[in-house]
């Protein structure tokens, strides 16, 4: 959560160059711990070909409506929040509030609200899905708006904070919503166009948020980001797929333990040999008509 505070006075103390460097540094380290993990590996029995899996995934993908109008959402939002987040974001650091170690407090809080709503997403477990993805989704637009506004330095760390919970919250949400809706063995191929959808318009958001910052102002430009982000996190609530999904409780989960443990008591009345107790005494009684009939095989038994 310090990081980038820390990385904001780095930069400001010995230059970019070396900050850089620093963090070049970090994914090094990071790649030799990652080289460490052993990975168990299954053994395939049908194998097929790329474009087979291509096409599997984007049938997957493409029957689900929630899924690929989500996914037209993020291919809004993530552009309009990675232009002001990583390029005009450091811009009016820079101008306005004073140079990167300002701009790196900004960050601080945005990382702080992240932690944040992770906690949270572990301790709420929200019923409608698709109402709070969309709600916190939208919570990105704060920020935006507040740096339009001008607003003091600590309101703007404060703002970032909420982006950075509901963030959080909705990407939490969101992964437990996927891996319970799509099968496991089609996962990875459906996401992967899912990250695709999210991730190919970033580049042309890059293109043109220069020219249009210095053409209609960078308060004007990003105000208008917040208000695409605004509209793009209301947008799918009017589909009803959208509004009604939700986590499967888990009691529901369990409740067919309780049926099969009803419908197993039988059998282990049956059974000659009863289940032990920790205390000693049988956790079961033998029936009675079990008794009978083992009193009456004893007789006839051999000594």
């Amino acid at each position: 959560m310090a990081g980038p505070a820390l990385g904001g006075v780095l930069v400001a103390v010995v230059g970019p160059g070396w900050a850089l460097g620093r963090d070049a540094v970090t994914f090094a380290a990071s790649a030799l711990l990652f080289s460490r993990i052993n990975l168990r590996s299954k053994n395939v029995k049908v194998r097929t070909g790329f474009t087979a899996d291509l096409r599997e995934g984007w049938d997957d993908f493409r029957y689900r409506r929630w899924l690929w109008v989500m996914v037209c959402q993020a291919a809004v939002i993530v552009p309009m929040w990675l232009v002001v987040y990583q390029l005009l974001g450091p811009v009016y650091g820079k101008q306005v509030l004073g140079g990167a170690a300002p701009w790196g407090l900004v960050v601080s809080g945005f990382t702080a609200g992240l932690v944040a709503g992770a906690a949270l997403a572990l301790m709420w477990k929200p019923r409608q899905v698709g109402v709070v993805v969309c709600a916190c989704t939208g919570s990105m637009a704060v920020p935006l708006a507040a740096i339009a506004a001008a607003v003091p330095l600590p309101v703007l760390v404060v703002a970032t904070g909420v982006a950075g919970t509901g963030l959080a919250v909705s990407m939490t949400v969101w992964a437990s919503l996927v891996q319970e809706r799509i099968p496991a063995d089609r996962l990875s191929r459906t996401l992967s166009y899912s990250t695709l959808g999210q991730i190919l318009p970033v580049p042309f958001s890059y293109l043109f948020a220069g020219p249009a910052a210095q053409l209609f102002g960078l308060r004007t430009t990003l105000a208008t980001c917040a208000l695409i982000i605004t509209a793009a996190a209301v947008v799918p609530l009017a589909i009803a797929q959208v509004r009604g999904l939700c986590l499967v409780p888990e009691q529901t989960l369990d409740a067919a333990a309780p049926a099969k443990s009803r419908n197993a008591r039988p059998r282990a009345a049956a059974s000659s040999t009863a289940r032990p107790h920790p205390s000693g005494s049988p956790q079961h009684a033998v029936p009675r008509d079990h008794r009978r009939l083992s009193s009456s095989a004893n007789k006839g038994a051999r000594p």
